[in-house]
C-alpha cells in the first residue's frame, strides 16, 4: 500500500514537473521544425557547393563567403537594402506617425473615417497591390504620369529607370503596410495620459509642434521602438513580391535586394550554397539589429511600468 502511494505520488511530481512543457509544446514544436531546422540545415548548405539536384555536395567551407565579400552583386544588394530601409523609416514610420498625429486632433466621426480609409490597403495583398502599381505607373498612360504632366513636371519611368526603380518598389510596400503601422502609432498617441498633456498646457506648452517633440514623441518611445523594428525586418521581406513581379532586380541591378539575392542564387541560378551564405548573412543582421535594440535603443526608451 505505501509502496503503490510511494508511486502515486512520484508520478505526480513528474507529472507536475513536464506539465509546462505539455502546454508550450505546440507552440515550440513548430518552431524547430519550420524555423531553427531549416537555419540549422541553411547554415550547413553555406558550406557545400551544392545546385539542389546533384545528390553529391562539394565541401568549399568558407568558399561561399569569400565569394559573397568580394562579389560586387552582393555589396549591391547590401547598398540598395539599406537605402530601401532608409526609404521605408521615412514612409511608414516618420510619415505615418505624423499622420497618426494629425488624426489624433480630429474629433467626432471623421477620425473614425480615417481610420477606417488609410488602414484599407493593409487588406490587400502585396501581390494586387504590385499588379496595381504596374498600371498606375505606366510610363505611357499611367494616372501618376498624368498628373505629372498636368502640373508641369516631366514623365518618369518608374520601374526601368534606375533611379527611380528602388523608390517605386519602397512606395508600393509603403502602401501596403502604411495602415497598419499608423493604427499602432495612434494607439501609442492615444495612450499618452491626458493629465500630463494638460499640465504641459498650463505650463505654456501650446503649440503642437512643442507637444509633439517634448510629449508625444518622448512617452511614445515604446511604440516607435516597436515600429522600427518591425520596419527594418518585415520591410526586408516584403520587398520580394515587388521586386520579383515587377523588376526581377533589374534595370541593372538597381532593385537588387539581399532577400531576392536568396532567390535568385537558389532558383535561378541554382547555387544553394551561395543563397544560404547570403541567408546567414541576413540572419546575422538581424540579430545584429536585436542586440542593438534590446542593449542600446531600448534603455533610452521610456516605459510607463
Amino acid at each position: 500500500m505505501k509502496l503503490q502511494r510511494w508511486n502515486a505520488q512520484k508520478v505526480a511530481k513528474v507529472a507536475k514537473k513536464i506539465k509546462p512543457y505539455v502546454y508550450i509544446a505546440p507552440a515550440v514544436i513548430p518552431l524547430l521544425v519550420f524555423v531553427y531546422y531549416p537555419l540549422l540545415h541553411s547554415l550547413t548548405i553555406s558550406f557545400f557547393n551544392w545546385n539542389m539536384v546533384s545528390p553529391n555536395k562539394q565541401w568549399v567551407g568558407w568558399d561561399n563567403y569569400k565569394t559573397l565579400v568580394s562579389s560586387d552583386e552582393f555589396w549591391t544588394a547590401v547598398q540598395n537594402t539599406g537605402l530601401y530601409i532608409v526609404l521605408l523609416l521615412a514612409l511608414i514610420l516618420v510619415a505615418p506617425f505624423f499622420v497618426a498625429f494629425a488624426v489624433t486632433r480630429v474629433r467626432g466621426q471623421w477620425q473614425a473615417f480615417y481610420k477606417g480609409a488609410i488602414f484599407t490597403p493593409t487588406v490587400v495583398s502585396l501581390a494586387v497591390a504590385s499588379i496595381a502599381f504596374l498600371w498606375l505607373f505606366n510610363p505611357l498612360i499611367g494616372i501618376v504620369n498624368e498628373l505629372l504632366e498636368w502640373i508641369g513636371l516631366p514623365k518618369v519611368n518608374w520601374l526601368t529607370d534606375p533611379e527611380w526603380a528602388l523608390g517605386s518598389v519602397a512606395i508600393i510596400t509603403a502602401w501596403k503596410t502604411f495602415g497598419y503601422h499608423f493604427i499602432v502609432l495612434l494607439a501609442g498617441l492615444l495612450a499618452v495620459p491626458q493629465d500630463v498633456i494638460e499640465m504641459s498646457r498650463v505650463e505654456g506648452l501650446k503649440r503642437a509642434s512643442g507637444l509633439l517633440r517634448n510629449i508625444y514623441v518622448p512617452l511614445s518611445g515604446g511604440t516607435l521602438l516597436y515600429v522600427f523594428v518591425i520596419t527594418v525586418v518585415f520591410g526586408i521581406q516584403h520587398a520580394f513580391v515587388p521586386i520579383q513581379m515587377l523588376t526581377n532586380g533589374g534595370p541593372n541591378q538597381a532593385t537588387s535586394h539581399i532577400v531576392f539575392l536568396v532567390y535568385q542564387y537558389a532558383f535561378q541560378f541554382f547555387q544553394s550554397g551561395l543563397a544560404s551564405a547570403v541567408a546567414v548573412v541576413t540572419f546575422l543582421l538581424f540579430l545584429l539589429l536585436i542586440l542593438l535594440q534590446a542593449f542600446v535603443i531600448d534603455r533610452r526608451i521610456y516605459y510607463e511600468n
